[in-house]
């Protein structure tokens, strides 16, 4: 994530490796801090696999670290970039995966289970919502007053579906304040009359799934109405949002 990284990157780069595979364990702001990441990543290098990353709430391999929305929100946030940059970066993976809740030798985990249930942590959810609205096309994403992605907390990616014929905007608020956005979906003709709204959040930036509490942060679906190709939406407060609107360009 540092100066070692670049320079392994850099001599990776010069052997003409095909991918590098990078790793990030470090605290939930970082992962906001370096949505930008491959902004200005050489297109023409080794292209990146994202082989392992997680938030740390309290420190790397702590037996502490907690699966909490603040996490899980930054891991979005950090992952507008990657799908923002996905000609260079073609594959993400969170790790590690599986974890018995009496027999585990790593924290934080995606899915943790007993000899009998499972549930998905803040972070799988997150991860599920991206892996179910994958794009085929990569749409550019331009902020009011060209503004950095990550600005003011808010960050953005989109992308067309092809096969669905819908376009996908991803849009985090890290922000304890609701927040009104527009979405102006510039060359898009057909839109529908409705759009679909897939949310996972929580006020509660500490706030965790469990055994007893399996949803306590879970997506919730709900509909919107498409006038124009300028929509208004409202961001609720730390909130990741996927919005789906059929439309072609």
């Amino acid at each position: 994530m540092g100066s070692c990284s670049k320079k392994a990157s850099k001599r990776l780069g010069e052997l003409n490796a095909e991918y590098v595979d990078e790793h990030y364990y470090a605290k939930p702001e970082w992962f906001r801090e370096h949505a930008d990441r491959y902004d200005k990543y050489a297109r023409t290098g080794p292209k990146i696999f994202a082989g392992e990353y997680a938030a740390q709430s309290v420190a790397i391999g702590s037996p502490d670290n907690k699966n909490n929305w603040d996490c899980a929100l930054s891991e979005a946030a950090f992952m507008t970039g990657l799908e923002r940059n996905a000609d260079v970066v073609s594959m993400a993976s969170y790790a590690p995966m599986l974890a018995h809740v009496d027999a585990w030798q790593w924290t934080p985990n995606m899915i943790w289970f007993d000899n009998l249930n499972a549930y998905g942590t803040t972070n799988y959810y997150v991860q599920k919502l991206y892996a179910l609205n994958k794009g085929t096309t990569i749409l550019p994403v331009q902020l009011p007053g060209n503004a950095k992605n990550g600005q003011d907390n808010l960050f953005v990616s989109a992308v067309a579906d092809n096969g669905t014929g819908e376009v996908v905007v991803k849009l985090v608020n890290y922000s304890p304040e609701p927040r009104a956005v527009k979405v102006n979906l510039a060359g898009a003709k057909k839109l529908g009359k409705t759009g679909k709204a897939t949310v996972l959040a929580s006020p509660d930036l500490q706030a965790q799934n469990s055994l007893e509490q399996p949803l306590n942060v879970a997506p919730k679906e709900s509909q919107f109405k498409v006038s124009s190709s300028a929509l208004d939406y409202t961001l609720a407060p730390n909130s990741f949002t996927v919005l789906r609107v059929a439309g072609k360009k």
